[in-house]
């Protein structure tokens, strides 16, 4: 019995004592929350080139090509100003148009974003069962490609709000950090969805809908006032913790002079846009980190 023992030095080891001796692991764990967020880093220029062929295949059968990042918020900015602004006069609001089209072009952004990172981890099996890799990656490239979209409709709102009559000021400034605070909260959110979206195969479905709903209650269409003139006291309360409503509503007092606000306390509202960012960015990466291991199983 000796002697088999000094001839097999692993004999009567268990299955898990074994991995532990020879640093076996098993296929798929998840890292800790320190080692994922250093590998994620360590990806950051695989997120970057795969955001930017991305963006380039999302226009690559276009004939106008990625002219259509200009074209698609105009487009969407001149139908909605036809409907609510000359049809429905939407007369209570100075330069209507820039403020509609500040809007747009902000909840577009978080939109899209939610959508495209809904399919994230579903469309991308093929890559994810193929290659080692931190799966967050996938819905942080769908929020860098649609920062660069926003990038583009950006230079086009500017050119609207000037065009409009609205002048160029110092405050414009406001415009960059309100943007970072949103951009990491639709990091969060995307991770979210996409975690979401890998479980509940229908959720691309639900989803258009809630994001429509999302919009009615952004203040994106019509006056923000509207809110506290027609809602009892705790719903205008809730309206105002709206994180959508709150970068909107940090772009229109950036860019426009007289914009209507439903809180016209600016400390509040960077105090919430901070809040939502830290809440939605941590929360969103944990709950995805979270379940690591389930992506791209079954």
């Amino acid at each position: 019995m000796a002697d088999t023992a000094l001839a097999d030095p692993d004999a009567g080891l268990t299955q898990a004592q074994l991995a532990a001796r020879y640093g076996l692991r098993v296929a798929g764990e998840r890292p800790s929350l320190a080692e994922y967020s250093r590998r994620l880093w360590h990806y950051r220029h695989f997120i970057s080139a795969y955001a930017n062929a991305k963006l380039v295949a999302s226009f690559s059968n276009a004939k106008l090509g990625q002219l259509w990042q200009v074209l698609t918020p105009l487009t969407n900015a001149a139908v909605y100003y036809l409907i609510f602004g000359l049809v429905l006069e939407q007369r209570e609001i100075p330069n209507f148009i820039a403020y509609l089209c500040t809007g747009l072009f902000i909840f577009n952004f978080t939109q899209t974003a939610v959508q495209n990172g809904t399919q994230s981890i579903t469309g991308n099996l093929g890559l994810i069962r193929a290659l080692h890799f931190p799966r967050a990656c996938l819905p942080l490239a769908v929020t860098v490609t649609q920062f660069q979209q926003l990038l583009g409709a950006m230079v086009v709102l500017i050119a609207i709000v000037l065009i409009t009559g609205e002048p160029l000021t110092l405050g414009w400034l406001v415009l960059v950090p309100a943007i970072l605070l949103q951009t990491i909260f639709n990091a969060g959110l995307t991770m979210a969805v996409a975690r979401l979206g890998a479980k509940v195969a229908d959720l691309k479905q639900v989803m258009p809908f809630l994001l429509r709903a999302w919009m009615y209650g952004s203040g994106v269409l019509y006056s923000v006032t509207l809110f506290a003139e027609n809602l009892p006291g705790w719903a205008t309360r809730l309206v105002e913790l709206n994180p959508m409503l709150v970068y909107i509503e940090l772009g229109r007092v950036a860019l426009l002079e007289d914009a209507p606000l439903l809180n016209s306390s600016l400390p509040q509202l960077w105090l919430v846009a901070v809040g939502w960012a830290i809440v939605m960015g941590a929360g969103g990466f944990l709950y995805f980190w979270r379940g690591e291991q389930e992506y791209g199983r079954g």
